[in-house]
């Protein structure tokens, strides 16, 4: 696969999830009040363009990036991408203890 036929799978992808987004947000508008902590990124992010592979809920840019990998052939299962995002995980958890922490002390 060349660079060319990468770059038109990555825009492909990138229309995708930003449609699936859209269509979640018409169909359920209130998809956007509700949260959940993504379990490939760890962050709380909104339903909205959301997909649930197995027993993992990925927010709509981890879906992008688990759907641009089975694409391009990078990953082959979601525990893959899972495991490559541990780092961004304990990121994520550790920027939430430090909130947590700065609003328990004013």
């Amino acid at each position: 696969m060349d660079k060319e036929e990468q770059l038109r799978i990555i825009e492909e992808m990138q229309q995708v999830a930003a449609q699936m987004r859209i269509d979640d947000i018409e169909e359920n508008p209130q998809c956007l009040d509700e949260f959940f902590t993504c379990s490939a990124c760890g962050k709380s992010k909104d339903y909205a363009g959301s997909i649930k592979y197995s027993e993992y809920r990925l927010c709509n840019d981890c879906v992008l990036l688990a759907e641009t990998g089975f694409a391009l052939g990078k990953i082959k299962n979601i525990q893959e991408l899972i495991d490559s995002m541990e780092d961004k995980r304990l990121e994520a958890m550790c920027d939430f203890i430090k909130t947590d922490e700065i609003s328990a002390n004013n």
